[in-house]
C-alpha cells in the first residue's frame, strides 16, 4: 500500500517475559476503516496504545501519519483522534462544560455546538456528566475524540453500554467521518460492529494476526450452517450426510441441536438433500436454519483452533 495512513511491521511488545504483541503488520489506507479484533488479552489494547503513541516500540516499527508516533508525538497528536474505552469525566461538570475545558487545548477544535450535534448530545448540553448514562458518556468520548477534526481517529470499543439505537446512529457517524476522508482504526467486540462498518479487518489472537482481508475475504472458505433440533426418535446414527459433511450434535438451551458446516456454494444443495431425506423419512425439522458463514463463525473458529 502507497503512503498508508498507518503502517505498523514487525510489531512486537512486551511485558517483562510476556510478548503481549508478537511480530503484527497491517496498513491502513487514508480514508480506510480498519478494524482489529480478538480475544481479551489478544493484544489489541497494546497495539492501540502503540499506535496512539502511549508506548515505545519493543521491536519493529509503526508510523502514523508518515511518522513515529511516540517519539515525534508533536508531530502526531494534534492530527490524531482518541476515544478510549474509559475517557474519565469530572462527574459534576455539565456536558457542555466538559466540551468547553477540552476545547481550551485542542488547536482548531469544533465550536461546542458543532460538536454536540455531531455525537447527538444537543439536548444534553446542561446535563451533568454524573447524569448521563453509560451510552451517553460514550458518545461524549465521542464528540471530544472528533473536536479537532483529526485526520486519524481510534476508537476503542466506541458503542459499550449503548442501546442498539445509539449503537446504530454512532455507526452512521463514523461511515459520514469516513466518508469525508477519515482514516478510523476500530476495535470492538461487537462483531456485527466490524461487519457493517469495516473496509478490512484483522482477528488477533495471542499477539498474532490470524486472519486479515475485507469481510467477505475473512468468511469465505469458512462454510454455511444448516441446523434443527434433533428429533426425539432417531439416532445420530440415522442422520444424513450432506455434501458429504457429518452433522455435529450440541446441546442449546437444552436442547440437541444437530448442525452442518457445507462449503460455501453447497448452502441450497445442502438444504435440498436435508429436505428431500427429511420428507421420504416423515420427520419433523424443528427449529430449521440455514445461514450464509459469518464473522462471528471465523471468530470463534479462530479462537478454537489457535487454542489446540
Amino acid at each position: 500500500m502507497e503512503n498508508p495512513a498507518i503502517s505498523v511491521d514487525g510489531l512486537r511488545q512486551r511485558y517483562g517475559d510476556f510478548e503481549a504483541v508478537a511480530g503484527i503488520s497491517f496498513d491502513v489506507g487514508g480514508g480506510e476503516l480498519f478494524a482489529l479484533l480478538g480475544t481479551n488479552g489478544a493484544g489489541k489494547t497494546t497495539t492501540l496504545e502503540t499506535l496512539e503513541g502511549h508506548r515505545a516500540v519493543h521491536e519493529g516499527t509503526v508510523r502514523v501519519l508518515g511518522h513515529d508516533p511516540h517519539g515525534e508525538r508533536r508531530k502526531v497528536r494534534p492530527r490524531i483522534g482518541i476515544m478510549l474505552q474509559d475517557g474519565g469525566f469530572f462527574a459534576d461538570l455539565t456536558v457542555a462544560e466538559t466540551i468547553d475545558h477540552w476545547r481550551g487545548f485542542t488547536p482548531g477544535a469544533r465550536g461546542r455546538d458543532e460538536a454536540l450535534t455531531i455525537a447527538g448530545l444537543a439536548g444534553k448540553a446542561g446535563v451533568r456528566v454524573r447524569q448521563l448514562s453509560g451510552g451517553q458518556k460514550r458518545r461524549l468520548d465521542l464528540a471530544l475524540a472528533l473536536l479537532g477534526r483529526p485526520a486519524v481517529l481510534f476508537l476503542d470499543e466506541p458503542t459499550s453500554g449503548m442501546d442498539p439505537e445509539a449503537r446504530r446512529a454512532t455507526w452512521t457517524i463514523v461511515r459520514d467521518l469516513v466518508a469525508d476522508g477519515t482514516t478510523v482504526l476500530l476495535t470492538t467486540h461487537y462483531l456485527e460492529e466490524a461487519e457493517h462498518l469495516a473496509d478490512r479487518l484483522a482477528i488477533l489472537h495471542r499477539g498474532r494476526i490470524e486472519t486479515s482481508g475485507t469481510v467477505a475475504e475473512v468468511v469465505a472458505g469458512h462454510g454455511d450452517r444448516i441446523s434443527f433440533q434433533m428429533p426425539g426418535h432417531l439416532r445420530v446414527a440415522e442422520l444424513p450426510d450432506l455434501r458429504g459433511a457429518r452433522a455435529d450434535i450440541r446441546v442449546d438451551g437444552g436442547r440437541t441441536v444437530a448442525s452442518y458446516t457445507v462449503d460455501g456454494t453447497g448452502l441450497q444443495t445442502g438444504l435440498y438433500e436435508l429436505l428431500r431425506w427429511a420428507d421420504a423419512e416423515e420427520v419433523r425439522l424443528d427449529g430449521l436454519r440455514a445461514r450464509s458463514a459469518s464473522l462471528e463463525d471465523v471468530f470463534l473458529g479462530t479462537a478454537e483452533g489457535a487454542a489446540r
